[in-house]
């Protein structure tokens, strides 16, 4: 083996220098300037190398490109993927074809999950093992070592465990009356520590927004491309807009309503849903109401249903509800009448509910979760369940849900097929909210508590972090995390600029 690869990775890699010096004096004369985005290791300085007296790498017939592929590629397992992904493609086509080895991808997301753990959860086939490492460490590097040290959120979670037992009458009544004091006290303590380690060390800036609340916040979503924008709907009947951006603690745009009336709905506001400028609030008024972003929030129709909507999905100008009757009907916002189809998946209210294009996932308090196909207009399947979801995320073929008793569900739709795959548990009371992506999982419950997860079997909780009231729903949305409580708040993590 050259002695070369016991340099440092930053060595090794001022070595391509020598390298391509004739790639990029052909570059030059075709491209003006180098790459801005190129590490300071990877810019050639002809000075420098003019006037070194020290023997060139190059010149013994020792250099990067020249050591066996499988060296090149464990040297580039110790940069970040995202230099692999966008940088080294901009050096040369060599190079560019490291982010091109999918057993390369496949180590370097066991390394991040550990040797215990299963990696992904569901199918391997067209598994995108670049994303998901992307997102693997750009979440590490956010967010572990935030929150709760894992021995204290063990301690806590055993508590939680023995009050839910007293509130199902499995303990004590005084027992259950101490657990509960000194969880309070726990908990006071956790969020007093989380806030006081949060400083401009810290790699997220945390917010609370202004009061504009007066009573439960149910919903939050993040809008915009970089989630700038943020809507909260809650049980005072009113949808709130805000602009994270606009001073140090956000501030509120304005209460979306229509013109003579004093509320966005006349019921709980119960869900969010968007897609490009169209925003929906579905409501305990029966209603889903449409508001248009572009033009500031105005009004842009509304639909009646037939009972309470409880979920909503947005795709283009289409609007799935999920309703209290049993239904999952299909909207066409550009319509007079605008109900397209209304299908009886279930024999309960329908809780939660996520889309793409050719499926429509639903979960139910009748304890089932439904596949519907799209494009062929038919349930695939129903699964049969020992509890109840009441959120559900899904990307590509793997899908992850939470339920009434703390668990999270995992699912395989490959094959156009429903199969469930793991259960884990992660909470001690109803999981509220859960998002997915191939390299990240959030997850939030009425237990208190919001955890940030690498999405493997068991997953891999990078950082527990406490409220000081039940978490009713999360939004994820360009690193930036903003949760729903029941405290009247919502309240935002986000990288800092």
């Amino acid at each position: 083996m050259p002695a070369s690869i016991d340099l440092p990775v930053v060595q090794l890699m001022s070595q391509l220098n020598v390298a391509l010096e004739d790639e990029q004096k052909e570059r030059r004369s075709a491209v003006s300037d180098p790459p801005d985005c190129l590490p300071d290791s990877l810019h050639c300085e002809p000075s420098v190398i003019a006037t070194d007296t020290s023997p060139s790498p190059s010149s013994n017939g020792v250099n990067l490109l020249s050591l066996p592929w499988e060296i090149v590629t464990q040297i580039a397992s110790h940069l970040p993927a995202q230099c692999v992904i966008n940088v080294l493609p901009k050096v040369c086509q060599t190079l560019g074809k490291v982010g091109e080895d999918r057993l390369a991808w496949q180590l370097r997301t066991q390394k991040l999950c550990g040797p215990a753990a299963s990696f992904p959860v569901g199918p391997k086939q067209d598994f995108d093992w670049s994303r998901a490492c992307l997102e693997m460490e750009e979440l590490i590097g956010h967010w572990k070592g935030q929150g709760t040290p894992t021995e204290k959120q063990e301690m806590v979670e055993d508590r939680q465990e023995v009050a839910a037992e007293a509130v199902n009458g499995e303990a004590p009544a005084a027992e259950a009356n101490m657990v509960q004091m000194q969880l309070d006290v726990d908990l006071n303590a956790q969020i007093q520590s989380q806030n006081a380690s949060s400083s401009t060390s810290s790699p997220l800036e945390h917010m609370v927004l202004p009061s504009g609340h007066i009573a439960d916040v149910n919903c939050v979503l993040l809008l915009g491309g970089a989630g700038a924008v943020c809507a909260s709907g809650s049980r005072d009947r009113n949808v709130n807009l805000w602009d994270l951006n606009e001073g140090p603690r956000g501030a509120l745009m304005h209460t979306l309503g229509g013109r003579g009336t004093i509320s966005t709905h006349r019921g709980w506001v119960w869900c969010l849903a968007s897609s490009g400028p169209l925003l929906a609030s579905g409501s305990f008024d029966s209603m889903v109401k449409l508001w248009d972003l572009q033009a500031g929030g105005a009004e842009r129709g509304l639909i009646q249903c037939k009972a309470a909507v409880l979920c909503l999905s947005c795709e283009r100008d289409t609007v799935l509800a999920g309703s209290h009757d049993q239904r999952l009907s299909i909207y066409d916002t550009r319509a007079a009448n605008p109900l397209v189809k209304s299908l009886r998946l279930h024999s309960d209210a329908v809780l939660c509910l996520a889309a793409d294009d050719q499926f429509i996932l639903s979960g139910s308090k009748d304890q089932s979760v439904a596949l519907f196909d799209r494009r062929a207009g038919k349930l695939l399947q129903k699964v049969q369940l020992s509890s109840y979801l009441l959120s559900v995320s899904f990307s590509g073929s793997e899908v992850w849900a939470g339920d009434n008793r703390g668990l999270l569900h995992t699912f395989s739709m490959s094959s156009s097929c429903l199969t469930p795959v793991q259960q884990f548990k992660t909470h001690t009371s109803l999981v509220t909210g859960v998002h997915y992506t191939p390299g990240a999982l959030y997850t939030c419950s009425s237990d208190r508590s919001i955890k940030i997860h690498l999405p493997s079997a068991p997953p891999k909780t990078l950082c527990t972090l406490h409220h000081q009231a039940g978490v009713n729903g999360l939004s994820v949305k360009g690193g930036t995390l903003a949760i729903a409580s029941g405290d009247m708040n919502v309240e935002v993590w986000r990288p800092r600029c």
